[in-house]
């Protein structure tokens, strides 16, 4: 079973639509089940389609590390709310 933290890691895979159908499922499968995560996606959409609206090109790669290193770290201390076992 995916969990959160896997779903994390892909999760920008699985809104490109550039996962493996069998990935494809695993992410639907989870999201069914994980409200938080259902957020996470949402909210990852959201930020991707509104940068996609306000460039013209692409990101800074400083600029796209930072937050990449800042999500990381955001991951490793993150604790599931009780009764969340993902």
């Amino acid at each position: 079973m995916l969990m959160c933290r896997d779903l994390a890691d892909i999760a920008s895979d699985y809104i490109d639509g550039e996962l493996t159908s069998r990935q494809n499922l695993s992410v639907k499968m989870h999201l069914m089940m994980c409200k938080h995560c259902r957020t996470f996606i949402g909210n990852l959409r959201a930020s991707t389609e509104m940068m996609k609206a306000h460039s013209s090109g692409r990101p800074n790669e400083e600029f796209m590390r930072r937050i990449d290193e800042r999500v990381a770290e955001a991951l490793k201390t993150w604790e599931p709310e009780d009764g969340d076992k993902n």
